[in-house]
């Protein structure tokens, strides 16, 4: 029998919120999951609005074809989000976007089924948000140096004991295989002197490899700069990150083109030779302590919204 996940959608009613200012308008969830989302956004756009969702998991594609396939509205593309501006031509054709929502959160399901390999359960080391294309985490392992697995584990998880774990990945797959999640875990545990309070000692180890495993970062820098070229003049920017490298990224992104284009600081400059392009809408917004409750995971989201304005 196969077994369903269930998935509490993080600042569910702020980022549709944020998001839809028109009921007629043209929107994009870039990272579908299992449709929280998607579903939000739908009950709040009429019969000429539209809705491309995006995502290179194939479980969410076939959630999506599954529950939203047959409403005209809504239009599905499986792929990475890095391929957003390609799709938005593709089924949209010269349209602008006038919103575009990205939650970088690893999805419930994936997290909680061991097969998937995200978690820290008994599973097979994959780690990969599409199981069908690119090296699992198992075989990357299995193959790269110690230096570079501790550059990836410094670099992607910001830990401090990276060397450490590194060597004693190194180690150990001489003697065996690392080939599940339970061992992999238990090997960086080990290699973690100090333990933080309530935090798995190989969370951020974990965390690491997923983002080089799947090209997170680079991706989002390229869809940052997609969804900027797409959206419509008053389009909003909805991202919700879950740690501090995804919005760095995002933070940055939105102050550079709210500043404009950089000129010599010497040349006189008017008002209007400032090229803004994006002007950030509130501060930040994090879960409510009584979503927080509710569901753990969401203690990390952050979302960040942003207008184009030329």
């Amino acid at each position: 029998m196969t077994q369903t996940y269930q998935h509490d959608t993080v600042l569910l009613g702020e980022a549709v919120t944020a998001l839809v200012g028109k009921p007629d308008g043209f929107y994009v969830d870039g990272t579908y999951g299992r449709g929280g989302h998607s579903r939000a956004i739908l009950d709040r756009i009429n019969e000429a609005g539209r809705l491309l969702v995006i995502d290179k998991d194939p479980e969410a594609i076939e959630h999506a074809r599954k529950h939203l396939g047959k409403d005209s509205r809504v239009m599905i593309g499986h792929s990475s989000y890095a391929s957003m501006a390609n799709l938005v031509r593709q089924f949209g054709g010269e349209r602008k976007v006038d919103g575009v929502l990205l939650d970088l959160g690893v999805s419930s399901p994936q997290i909680d089924n061991p097969e998937r390999g995200f978690s820290f359960k008994g599973g097979p080391l994959d780690m990969r948000m599409n199981p069908e294309t690119g090296m699992s985490a198992a075989d990357w392992l299995a193959r790269a140096s110690e230096q570079e697995i501790a550059d990836v584990i410094k670099r992607y998880g910001e830990e401090r004991f990276a060397r450490r774990m590194a060597k004693a990945i190194v180690q150990e797959r001489v003697r065996q295989p690392i080939v599940s999640t339970e061992h992999l875990a238990d090997i960086v545990s080990k290699a973690n002197p100090a333990w933080e309070k309530g935090k798995n000692p190989a969370t951020r180890a974990f965390q690491a490899i997923r983002i080089f495993i799947n090209n997170e970062l680079d991706e989002l820098n390229g869809v940052l700069d997609q969804a900027l070229e797409i959206l419509a003049v008053g389009g909003k920017l909805v991202v919700i990150s879950f740690h501090s490298l995804e919005d760095r990224i995002v933070k940055r992104f939105i102050r550079n083109h709210e500043k404009g284009e950089q000129l010599p600081r010497y040349l006189p400059v008017t008002a209007d030779q400032i090229k803004q392009r994006l002007r950030h809408v509130g501060k930040a917004v994090k879960a409510s302590q009584e979503e927080i409750s509710k569901n753990v995971r969401a203690r990390s989201a952050i979302m960040r919204v942003a207008v184009k304005v030329a």
